[in-house]
């Protein structure tokens, strides 16, 4: 096996492994060069190579997205590293263990006019769970550099403490990290055995949750006849069934999801705008909203998608505000009074012992407001022209059980809140910073290690703005996109404030004719398109068929239309 000859290079291959992490994505370079031999040429590493680093970054967040285990995305020197910033922004507040890797020139290069030289280190340091700078080798040092004053074997040790910290730091708080390697030429040099023996010192995983004196908080719960839980983006599976029964049979308990929360239960409440909504045009606004407010909100998971829900729990606020997470806690509602740190199910598994379910009328009344909407939202679609909404409807019912779905951001991840998903599908969506940019490329990385076939829903935007997410040589067959390609951002029309100039057409909603099935050629795709909604139904039956390439089904729906068809839902439901 060949090592570059390199020590710091021979360093970091040596920790990710003995960490057991697996997955590299390289972006091509020079500078690079000895980390992506040292990495391509052990045969434990699992060597993806994607020349976008954008959209590397992306596909590797993707991989850690699903695997909840560190990838590493790996690329040269100067403005390639700043195109990883979208994802790392995005593994930042989602919590995605992200590991950025950076050749570099070495230090006295940086500012004196030499090509692809920036200020590399601590580029990410207001998005960063950890970033270090490993010092340049002695023993491969230019000539240029003054006479060094530190042994090779001091830089090895100040090195190995900069990988600890960094790769643990990944592990243990599943947060992204930035490591910085500065090299020397000549950088295609290769050895037959590894000339360093790092100093490992692996992560501490922490056991069992620290106790928080939950008698007093459930008191607080077994008083209280009116609590809502509230739950965010969650991945699936992460909740036992027997939680969500004791939650789901409290007739004082209202738990509220929404499509990227992964939970399922008919007493759930998984539609959170079409029980806000009405509520906002009522006659009786403000004792409607007084009856929904909660004494004590609960929350657990990532962001939350509902603008509505947000609106009305920071204009009645609950008394105390508890979230539940290991890491973080956001006073998204400005009352949040409380943080347990630990994951929800260790929560509830000790916190429900010591609740009973509490005599109340509150989730009876607000399950009779949610029999209504769903039956006037099927009585509602029965009678509206082609449009987003009644698109949605048809997708949503159309995917095979047991796929995983990927939601681009905007008005895609908004609509798909207002249908209820198949309790097999696993739902994920970039809600960290809820940008359109990388939507693409994460279903791709996520569709390489989940076990199920996937879907990407998203908008025309989303997909034109990530289209060299396509531009890769790992694309499964059973990889399928759904593109709802409504001429422009179809989103800037329901947002309040609009008007239909062409100032705003131009500017804001930002009209587009691109030709999406050329795409779809160059990067090989099967390409479909339906346009009403009996094409529609007639091209969802063969999409999700086997077949020998991947598949995109582009959906044109009326631009002028959607936004209408939306807002007069929310009147209809009221």
């Amino acid at each position: 096996m060949k090592y570059s000859s390199i020590p710091s290079a021979q360093s970091v291959v040596y920790h990710c492994k003995a960490r057991d992490i697996e997955n590299i994505i390289i972006s091509p370079g020079s500078r690079n060069a000895p980390l992506t031999i040292g990495f391509t040429e052990d045969k434990f590493f699992k060597c993806y190579s994607l020349v976008d680093e954008r959209c590397a970054a992306f596909f590797a967040l993707g991989m850690s997205q699903q695997s909840r285990k560190p990838v590493v995305a790996i690329c040269t020197s100067g403005s390639a590293l700043l195109n990883y910033y979208p994802a790392v922004a995005e593994a930042f507040y989602s919590d995605i263990p992200l590991v950025i890797i950076s050749a570099d020139r070495p230090v006295y290069k940086i500012d004196i006019g030499d090509g692809q030289t920036i200020r590399q280190e601590n580029v990410f340091q207001n998005h960063i769970g950890y970033s270090g700078g490993l010092k340049q080798d002695v023993c491969h040092a230019g000539e240029k550099i003054q006479k060094p004053v530190e042994t090779q074997r001091a830089i090895q040790l100040f090195n190995d403490d900069i990988l600890n910290k960094a790769l643990n730091t990944a592990i243990e708080t599943f947060s992204p990290v930035h490591i910085n390697v500065p090299f020397e030429e000549p950088l295609y040099d290769t050895v037959e055995e590894n000339t360093v023996i790092p100093h490992v010192e692996l992560p501490v995983i922490s056991g069992e949750p620290e106790s928080y004196g939950l008698r007093d908080f459930a008191d607080i719960w077994n008083s209280s006849k009116r609590k809502i839980i509230l739950v965010g983006t969650n991945p699936p599976d992460a909740i036992e069934k027997k939680h969500m029964d004791s939650l789901a049979l409290d007739s004082s308990v209202l738990v509220f999801t929404e499509t990227t929360s992964n939970l399922h239960h008919p007493n759930f409440f998984p539609s959170i705008d079409s029980i806000i909504a009405p509520l906002e045009k009522s006659t009786h606004k403000n004792e409607n909203f007084k009856a929904l407010q909660p004494d004590v909100l609960l929350t657990f998971g990532g962001m939350i998608v509902s603008k509505k829900i947000k609106a009305f729990l920071r204009n009645y606020s609950p008394k105390y505000h508890w979230h539940v997470g290991p890491k973080k806690a956001y006073d998204t509602f400005f009352t949040l009074s409380h943080h347990f740190k630990t994951d929800a199910d260790s929560f509830f598994d000790r916190f429900l012992r010591l609740t009973r379910p509490v005599s109340s009328d509150f989730y009876q009344r607000w399950s009779q407001v949610r029999t209504h909407y769903i039956e006037k939202r099927k009585e509602y679609l029965s009678k509206i022209p082609f449009t987003d909404m009644l698109a949605f409807h048809r997708i949503i019912h159309s995917i095979p059980k047991g796929y995983e779905v990927q939601l681009g951001n905007s008005s895609t991840v908004r609509y798909s809140q207002l249908f209820d998903m198949d309790p097999t599908l696993r739902v994920f969506c970039n809600r960290g910073t809820s940008g359109i940019d990388g939507s693409t490329s994460t279903a791709m990385g996520a569709s390489i290690y989940s076990g199920s076939p996937t879907v990407l829903l998203t908008g025309d935007l989303s997909f034109l703005y990530d289209s060299n997410g396509l531009w890769n040589n790992y694309i499964r067959p059973d990889f399928r996109i759904i593109v709802i390609n409504n001429g422009g951002g179809g989103i800037f029309r329901i947002l309040p404030g609009k008007e239909a100039t062409e100032n705003f057409e131009n500017y804001f909603e930002t009209v587009q004719h691109l030709n999406i099935e050329k795409l779809c050629s160059l990067y090989g795709f099967e390409h479909s398109k339906a346009a009403n909604d009996m094409d529609l139904r007639n091209k969802l039956s063969e999409f999700y068929k086997e077949s020998s390439t991947p598949k995109l089904l582009e959906i044109r729906t009326p631009r002028l239309k959607n936004d209408k068809i939306l807002l007069a839902y929310f009147e209809f439901i009221s």
